[in-house]
């Protein structure tokens, strides 16, 4: 895919942190796929995860989410990705705006262990399929490799 190989030139064939990593991929997420209505990235940190990057037409007031609460934190928690195809359903969803209708969370891992996660939020019912979920947890590989580069 064209987009993943534009962003791994970015992120990898750099020296940016992971910080400025997540920037660049929320950024380029939602500009290049039009169902991707609101871009996130959570860091682990502690019990919870922490929104440390993120692209919307407005903030969520989800930046604290406890590991294992609603859809990112349950994700998280299994360490695998999550699809809801319509968070009306799904009483796991913590709603972060009305506009939602579906959500997937790729988990960020790194040696095994959960550092982080994408989430994004789709104001179109079934917006995200396989080809999502392998092309998302490709980058999230990616953003693993940053994290190790800048950790060890």
């Amino acid at each position: 895919m064209i987009v993943l190989e534009q962003l791994k030139n970015k992120i990898i064939g750099s020296s940016l942190n992971f910080q400025e990593a997540c920037e660049i991929a929320v950024r380029d997420l939602r500009s290049n796929f039009k169902d991707y209505h609101w871009v996130g990235i959570y860091k682990v940190e502690g019990g919870n995860l922490r929104l440390t990057a993120w692209d919307g037409s407005e903030p969520t007031e989800h930046v604290l989410i406890p590991i294992g609460r609603g859809i990112c934190g349950l994700a998280a928690s299994k360490g695998s990705t999550i699809i809801v195809h319509d968070v009306n359903h799904d009483p796991r969803y913590l709603q972060c705006f009305l506009s939602t209708q579906s959500e997937i969370v790729v988990p960020i891992l790194s040696k095994g262990k959960v550092i982080g996660e994408i989430d994004i939020d789709s104001n179109k019912s079934s917006a995200f399929n396989d080809q999502d979920k392998n092309f998302l947890e490709d980058l999230a590989l990616i953003l693993a490799e940053v994290w190790e580069r800048n950790t060890e």
